[in-house]
């Protein structure tokens, strides 16, 4: 693919994570199967807590919103009455996680557990965020040049930082200015990278957005965001037509900075 000039008015790089910065592979062989394995094991150990107790209750709440859907889980409450009954709520919620992943279901209820559960695997070792092996030198000669380098995911920030914070680099979250997710808006919304730029402090031209999914890049190129598409081992393929019109990289290192000559 060669070299990709980066446009002189950028000031900014903002980084997709999965498919761009983190193979696709370690979200959905690693990060998702840990979700399925231990769940119920991570329930037993964590449920007279404040924060599990709190999960469970807007899983609970999101099944009665469910309710009307094909296959939904319900979540009993507990009467206290002893060992078994519990079993029963804690099997309930398995269950109810298990059938939401099965969906793929982005539920706030669903992320939030998701997120506490690999925080306890990243501080325990269990679990280390993967990352290219282009990504932390390409973005230190980014930071080396005077660029401002920012991540956002469809990932809470939370989920994020664990990732970086306990990757197969060490802790590399000194390497980023900010994180975003959707509550900034959705990644398939034009407006959400005008919020973005708002938030950081430039136009949207100042900015090149860096990801895998070419409806997020078509939605940032409508907010006049300059973008790349990246080109990793088990991306979804590319249309003979997307791969005429995008800027395409396959790696971070391909990308030519005007300040860096």
């Amino acid at each position: 693919m060669g070299v990709l000039p980066v446009p002189a008015e950028v000031r900014a790089i903002l980084l997709d994570i999965e498919g761009t910065t983190t193979p696709i592979a370690f979200v959905q062989e690693t990060l998702f199967p840990y979700i399925k394995d231990n769940v119920k094991e991570y329930l037993r150990a964590h449920w007279e807590e404040e924060e599990c107790q709190r999960d469970v209750g807007l899983l609970r709440k999101q099944a009665q919103e469910d309710s009307s859907l094909d296959g939904a889980v319900l979540i009993p409450l507990e009467s206290g009455s002893g060992e078994e009954e519990l079993e029963r709520v804690i099997q309930a919620v398995v269950d109810n996680v298990h059938w939401q992943m099965s969906l793929d279901r982005k539920t706030t209820a669903l992320k939030q557990l998701q997120g506490h559960m690999w925080r306890a695997a990243y501080a325990t070792g269990h679990v280390k965020g993967e990352v290219f092996e282009d990504v932390v030198p390409a973005i230190r000669k980014w930071r080396e040049a005077g660029m401002k380098v920012y991540i956002y995911s469809s990932g809470s920030v939370e989920a994020q930082k664990l990732l970086f914070g306990y990757s197969t680099e060490g802790d590399i979250l000194e390497l980023f200015d900010g994180h975003f997710d959707t509550k900034i808006g959705p990644k398939v919304d034009s407006e959400s990278y005008r919020r973005i730029a708002a938030s950081i402090g430039c136009a949207t031209n100042n900015i090149l957005f860096l990801t895998d999914v070419p409806r997020e890049a078509n939605a940032a190129e409508e907010a006049d965001t300059h973008v790349a598409v990246v080109i990793r081992p088990g991306n979804a393929g590319l249309t003979d037509d997307e791969k005429s019109y995008y800027s395409l990289i396959s790696s971070f290192t391909e990308l030519f900075l005007p300040s860096s000559t």
